[in-house]
C-alpha cells in the first residue's frame, strides 16, 4: 500500500509497511501512481504525453520503481496482518494518572472533565488513597523498572502537599523494590508559585501547562468562576518555570476550537513568547451529528484546519533555518527509530499497562473514561475485578478496527485514542472519524518537513 501527496513543492510518496518515505520528480511520482494497474507501454504512451521526455528515460524511470518494489520499499503487502498483538500478557502496569483533585479553580467551558468534576462530585485525593494507588502499581509492575505517574485533575496544585507526600512516598519505594518514578504535574497555572517551581524541577520528568494561545482565545474559555480570564495571571509563571527549566522537561499544550479555527496564530504566539515545547489539541466532541456545543468542530472547518496544519509547517521550517525553531507535539515523527512493530499495531496501553485513579481509589482505564460506571475496572485495595474490560481493551489494535483496514496512516496511529472513539461511535473498537482526518494531515506535514530537512542536508 502506498500514499502519495504533494506538499510545500515536494511529491512525496510513503510505503505503508515499509515505513519507505520517497521525495520524487514529477515523473516518477506519476509512474508510481499507474505502475500496479497499467501496462509498461501504457505507462510509457501516457507520460510520453504528458512530459517532453524521451522514451529510455520513461523506461529507466520504471526499472527504478521496480528496484525499489523488489527491494521492499515499494508497493510492500502487509507481513504484520494476523500478528498476535493482545496485550498485558503478564498483567504489568507501568504507568497511572492520579486524580488529586476532582476540583478546579477554573470554569473552562469546553472541559471533557465538566470544570474537573468528571460529571460527579467534588474530591480531593487524600493521602492514603494515593499511597495505596502507588502501591498496587508496585505489586503490578512486573519486572519493569521504570514507571510513570502524572499527577492530574481538575487542578492537582489544589492538593499540593498531597502530591508532595506522594512523590516523597515514592522515593522510598524507589529503594525498596528497585524501581524508578517518573512524575508528570499537570497544571492550568494558577496556583504555581516559587514553591511548586523549585519543587518541580527537582522532582518532576515532565510539567504540561495549559494555554490556549492569544490572550483573547485563552481569555474566551479559560477563567475561573468570576469570569475572569487567566492569561495575564499565568504567562510570567509558565515563562518564569520554563526558565528555570533551562526550556526542557515541559510542554505548554493548547486547545483549539470551532472559534479559533486560525489556531496556528495561537502556537506562534506560545513561541514568541518564548516557549518552544508546544501542542495544541483539537476539541473533542461527543458526537459531530447531535452537535449543541458552540466550541465544537465542525466539518466546515476541515479545510480551513488542514491549510492551518501545512501554514505551521512551513512556518517551523523558516524559523529552523533562522535559529529560532520550537518543537510541535504532532510533527515529532522518528522515521528511522521509531516505535517498534507492536507499539505500532497496539497504540496505547489504557485499560491494559496504563490506568487512571480517582480521589476515592477508583480505577478506569484512563482519565476520559472516569465516572463512566460501564468502566469502573475496580479500585486500589481490591485491584482490578473486572477482568474482561481490560482483556476488551487488550484487544484494541489496527486488525480490530475494520475501518483501519485500507488506511495507510493505520502504522503511525495505531488506530487511535478508545476514548475518543468509544464517545463517538459508541464502542472502543470504533474510529474518530473527524480525528482520524485531523491525524492523517498531520502526519502528510510532518513527514514533509522530514523531506525538507533532509533535502537541505
Amino acid at each position: 500500500m502506498v500514499h502519495q501527496y504533494k506538499l510545500n513543492g515536494y511529491n512525496i510518496v510513503i510505503d505503508t509497511f515499509s515505513g519507505a518515505v520517497h521525495a520524487v520528480d514529477e515523473v516518477a511520482y506519476d509512474i508510481i501512481e499507474m505502475y500496479e494497474n497499467l501496462s509498461e507501454k501504457e505507462i510509457v504512451d501516457k507520460i510520453k504525453e504528458k512530459f517532453n521526455i524521451n522514451e529510455s528515460e520513461i523506461k529507466d524511470c520504471i526499472e527504478d520503481v521496480r528496484t525499489l518494489k523488489e527491494a521492499g520499499q515499494l508497493f510492500t503487502e502487509d507481513i504484520y496482518k494476523g500478528t498476535k498483538v493482545a496485550k498485558k500478557p503478564e498483567n504489568v502496569i507501568k504507568a497511572m494518572c492520579l486524580h488529586v483533585a476532582h476540583t478546579c479553580n477554573l470554569a473552562c467551558e469546553y472541559c471533557f472533565a465538566s470544570q474537573g468534576k468528571y460529571q460527579g462530585n467534588d474530591g480531593l485525593m487524600s493521602y492514603e488513597v494515593g499511597r495505596q494507588a502507588l502501591d498496587f502499581l508496585v505489586e503490578n509492575s512486573g519486572n519493569r523498572t521504570n514507571l510513570e505517574v502524572d499527577f492530574f485533575g481538575g487542578e492537582p496544585l489544589m492538593n499540593w502537599q498531597v502530591v508532595k507526600d506522594l512523590v516523597a512516598y515514592g522515593r522510598e519505594l524507589e529503594k525498596k523494590h528497585n524501581k524508578k518514578f517518573r512524575f508528570t504535574l499537570t497544571t492550568n497555572g494558577v496556583l504555581l508559585d516559587d514553591e511548586v517551581i523549585a519543587f518541580a524541577n527537582k522532582e518532576m520528568h515532565n510539567v504540561v501547562l495549559s494555554l490556549d494561545g492569544r490572550k483573547e482565545v485563552h481569555d474566551r474559555f479559560r477563567k475561573n468562576y468570576a469570569g475572569k480570564g487567566s492569561y495575564d495571571l499565568i504567562v510570567p509563571k509558565f515563562q518564569k518555570l520554563v526558565e528555570s527549566r533551562n526550556d526542557t522537561g515541559y510542554y505548554v499544550r493548547g486547545t483549539f476550537t470551532h472559534n479559533n479555527v486560525d489556531f496556528t496564530n495561537d502556537i506562534i504566539h506560545m513561541a514568541d513568547l518564548g516557549f518552544t515545547q508546544l501542542s495544541m489539541e483539537p476539541v473533542v466532541s461527543s458526537s459531530l451529528e447531535t452537535l449543541t456545543d458552540s466550541t465544537a468542530l465542525t466539518e466546515e472547518d476541515l479545510p480551513k484546519i488542514f491549510e492551518q496544519y501545512e501554514i505551521l509547517a512551513k512556518e517551523m521550517l523558516k524559523r529552523n533555518k533562522e535559529g529560532r525553531g520550537f518543537e510541535f507535539y504532532h510533527y515529532m515523527i522518528d522515521l528511522e527509530h521509531g516505535p517498534c512493530v507492536y507499539k505500532r499495531i497496539a497504540g496505547c496501553g489504557s485499560g491494559t499497562e496504563y490506568l487512571a485513579v480517582t480521589p476515592w481509589g477508583d480505577l478506569y482505564p484512563c482519565h476520559q473514561f472516569v465516572s463512566d460506571p460501564d468502566y469502573k475496572l475496580g479500585d486500589v485495595w481490591k485491584g482490578i475485578t473486572k477482568e474482561e474490560i481490560c482483556q476488551e481493551f487488550g484487544k484494541c489494535n489496527i486488525y480490530s478496527r475494520s475501518e483501519c483496514e485500507d488506511c495507510w496512516a493505520k502504522l503511525y496511529c495505531s488506530g487511535g485514542c478508545a476514548a475518543n472513539a468509544y464517545h463517538a461511535t459508541g464502542k472502543i473498537t470504533g474510529i474518530y472519524e473527524y480525528g482520524c482526518k485531523l491525524f492523517k494531515k498531520r502526519i502528510e506535514c510532518a513527514i514533509m518537513m522530514k523531506v525538507a530537512e533532509n533535502t537541505s542536508n
